[in-house]
C-alpha cells in the first residue's frame, strides 16, 4: 500500500480528532511557558522561586540542604525517563508481533480496521512518549550542570561573583525544569491518544479532558494560589 492508501484508511473525524491531540498539545505548551504575568502558570511561577532558592544559596552554610533538593529532583527525571523508555520498548515489541497488536484491536473494539491502522496509531503515540524521553535526559542533563554551577558559588557570600553565579544556576534550574514540565505534558497526551485505540471520538474526549486537567492545574489550582500568597499560608 502507498502512503495515500494508508492515508484513506482514516476518516474525516480521525483528522479532527489527530489536529486537536497535536493543536493542543502545542497550544497548552505555549499558554503554559508563556502565560502573562498577570495570569502566571505554576510553571512560570516557579521560576521565579527558583531564583528565591539561589538567592538564599548565597548565604546558607553548609549547603547540605540544597544538594538534597537538586538530588530529588535529578531521581525524578531518572525515573520518568526510565519509564519512558520501557514504554516505547513495549510499543516497539506489539508493533513487532502483529497477531498480537491485532488481537487487542479486537478485544478493545468491533471495528476490523486492518493491522497498519492500529500500527499507524501506536506509531503516533510512540512519539509522543519518545519526545517525553528525550526531554527528561536532558532536564537530567540541565540538573547536572546546575549542581557544578551551584558548587562554584563562592562560599564567601561578600564575593561579588557569588550573585552572579547563582543567577547563571537559577537560569539553568528553570530551564531544566520547563524541559521536564514539557516532557510530562507529552506523557499526558500520549495518554489521552491511547483513547484513538478506541475511535476517533474517545481520542477528542480524552484531549479535552486532558486540556482542562491542564489547564485547571497550571491557571485554577489550590497550588497555584498557594504560589500566589504564601504569608497567608504561613499564617493559617
Amino acid at each position: 500500500m502507498t502512503l495515500g492508501d494508508h492515508i484513506g484508511l482514516f476518516g474525516p473525524l480521525d483528522y479532527a480528532a489527530i489536529g486537536l491531540w497535536i493543536a493542543g498539545w502545542l497550544g497548552m505548551g505555549f499558554m503554559i511557558d508563556s502565560a502573562p504575568t498577570g495570569r502566571a502558570s505554576v510553571s512560570v511561577l516557579m521560576q521565579q522561586y527558583r531564583r528565591m532558592w539561589m538567592v538564599e544559596l548565597v548565604t546558607r552554610s553548609p549547603r547540605i540542604f540544597d544538594a538534597s533538593i537538586l538530588s530529588t529532583l535529578r531521581q525524578g527525571t531518572t525515573f520518568f525517563a526510565s519509564a519512558s523508555m520501557i514504554s516505547i520498548g513495549g510499543g516497539l515489541a506489539l508493533l513487532g508481533n502483529t497477531e498480537r497488536l491485532l488481537g487487542l484491536a479486537r478485544d478493545l473494539t468491533l471495528d476490523t480496521a486492518p493491522a497498519v491502522v492500529w500500527e499507524m496509531k501506536l506509531i503516533i503515540i510512540l512519539l509522543f512518549v519518545a519526545n517525553a524521553f528525550l526531554k527528561f535526559v536532558w532536564s537530567h542533563r540541565l540538573f547536572g550542570y546546575s549542581a557544578v554551577i551551584m558548587a562554584a558559588v563562592p562560599n564567601d557570600a561578600t564575593d561579588p561573583r557569588a550573585p552572579e553565579i547563582a543567577a547563571q544556576a537559577a537560569n539553568l534550574l528553570n530551564t531544566a525544569s520547563r524541559s521536564f514540565n514539557r516532557g510530562m505534558r507529552s506523557l499526558y497526551f500520549a495518554l489521552a491518544g491511547l483513547a484513538w485505540l478506541l475511535g476517533a471520538v474517545p481520542l477528542l474526549v480524552s484531549t479535552l479532558a486532558t486540556l482542562a486537567i491542564l489547564w485547571r492545574r497550571e491557571f485554577s489550582s489550590n497550588s497555584r494560589r498557594a504560589l500566589l500568597t504564601p504569608h497567608k499560608n504561613l499564617s493559617a
